[in-house]
């Protein structure tokens, strides 16, 4: 029971200080207000699950699950692959407004040589 308890120590106290990390994040202004909070929830139901493990019982038996770790299993992998999809169309975004710009840039070079030539 007492590794069960360090446990449960040790999950609440990550939340804490990932929830001020997130606020430091956001005050140096490389968060903005709503991905603060989305942040903020987030810690603060890692919080909660860690001090009351037995608050997911009613997610379990609604989702058919037979253990809490099954949950975070099968939600770890959803928010893994959305976080994976969502870095790559960040990506691909960056990468399209890089090749422009070397373009652009690119294609002044080109006319100020051609210029210079004339």
């Amino acid at each position: 029971m007492t590794t069960f308890l360090g446990i449960q120590i040790l999950g609440a106290l990550f939340g804490i200080f990932m929830a001020y990390f997130s606020f430091v994040y956001f005050k140096r202004r490389e968060f903005s207000l709503g991905v603060l909070i989305f942040w903020e929830v987030l810690w603060l139901a890692l919080i909660f699950i860690s001090i009351f493990p037995h608050s997911t019982n009613f997610f379990l038996q609604e989702l058919g699950l037979i253990r809490a770790m099954d949950l975070f299993m099968v939600s770890g992998f959803i928010i893994a692959f959305g976080l994976l999809f969502y870095n790559y169309v960040i990506v691909q975004r960056l990468r399209k407004k890089m090749e422009k710009i070397v373009r652009e840039e690119a294609l002044k070079k080109c006319k100020a040589k051609s210029v210079k030539l004339r």
